[in-house]
């Protein structure tokens, strides 16, 4: 039985990196300046300083590292909440994460922090919005012992509510050159050209990642009730707590850098414990890896639908997302 599971999980694994493989193989040829792919090799070996080199090495390229690495990011936020809340509707959305994150960085606009701080404020604003968050729907909900879920999720929408109304706030009073900014970021979009917070988003999703794996068994615990998880000798209180500083992190890297791209953290990590199992041993790692794809994939949709133009990235992922989320939820087989 034990052989089974495993050989099952390296084929998941293996399907999914060959996805992933795929789709930026395909986000390589896709563009306004139509590359082949038979080309691609000697374009990057020996077409030192042409065009089309500068294209893939310069464009192509960082945006599908910064693609998966979001993907990647929000998809194990979402699976990581999903797995301590017990319920596939969980994301980093739902608990106002991203809400406090979108409103960390457009203060950071309206104030023009970036021009004291340096390309390091978005990040950094995004990650202090979401912790900021996490934190007071997390005191709202410890008023005893445990924590209630039911609760912290009613307060995490409302409190997401108030984010997005002190957005519009802050839309409403900015000046025309920073209401763009805001506009443009809060759509969505992979065309980020600062490789410092490129390198900055995928070095800590995989951070992300690595940390995550340490409280597999304890999110495995958690599945079976807090009370059970406690008498296996997990510590309930430290675990969430560290869970929601890790989904906080992921989150407010993400939004800061990319902005609001919906539905990434909901659908993805809760197709594969479709397809892989409640087991968070393999749930994290393929929801990782799944995210990542599923990003990528719909940047190529966003820049070929209208041709030459592009559609922010979060528009797709949006309509995408929603219509495969309503179509499995209308399947006699998904039960929330």
């Amino acid at each position: 039985m034990k052989q089974r599971k495993i050989k099952k999980w390296l084929i998941i694994l293996a399907l999914l990196m060959g996805l992933l493989i795929l789709v930026s193989l395909l986000s390589l040829c896709t563009g306004s300046a139509g590359i082949k792919f038979k080309d691609i090799p000697h374009i990057l070996f020996y077409g030192q300083g042409s065009a089309d080199r500068s294209i893939l090495v310069g464009i192509r390229l960082p945006r599908i590292i910064l693609g998966l690495s979001i993907g990647g990011a929000l998809s194990l936020a979402g699976a990581l909440l999903q797995g301590v809340f017990k319920n596939p509707l969980v994301e980093p959305y739902t608990l106002g994460i991203s809400g406090g994150a979108s409103l960390g960085v457009c203060i950071n606009i309206l104030f023009k922090f970036y021009s004291k701080i340096g390309i390091i404020a978005y990040p950094l604003s995004g990650f202090i919005g979401a912790s900021l968050v996490i934190i007071l729907v997390y005191n709202l909900n410890t008023k005893t012992q445990h924590i209630k879920s039911n609760r912290m999720l009613l307060t995490g929408v409302m409190i997401s509510y108030v984010a997005s109304s002190l957005v519009m706030l802050l839309m409403a009073i900015s000046k025309t050159d920073d209401l763009q900014n805001i506009v443009l970021w809060i759509m969505g979009s992979l065309d980020e050209p600062n490789i410092i917070l490129i390198k900055m988003t995928f070095f800590g999703s995989l951070a992300g990642l690595v940390a995550s794996y340490f409280f597999c068994f304890d999110l495995n615990a958690l599945l079976l009730g807090e009370e059970e998880a406690a008498n296996l000798g997990v510590n309930t209180a430290r675990t969430k707590k560290i869970i929601f500083i890790i989904a906080s992190f992921l989150t407010g890297l993400s939004v800061s850098v990319a902005g609001v791209i919906m539905f990434a953290g909901l659908i993805v990590p809760h197709f594969m414990r479709m397809i892989a199992g409640p087991d968070h041993r393999i749930l994290l790692i393929s929801s990782f890896l799944a995210g990542a794809a599923f990003l990528v994939l719909c940047d190529v949709v966003a820049r070929i639908v209208i041709s030459p133009l592009e559609l922010p990235v979060g528009v797709i992922t949006g309509i995408i997302g929603g219509i495969v989320f309503i179509w499995a939820l209308s399947r006699e087989k998904v039960t929330l």
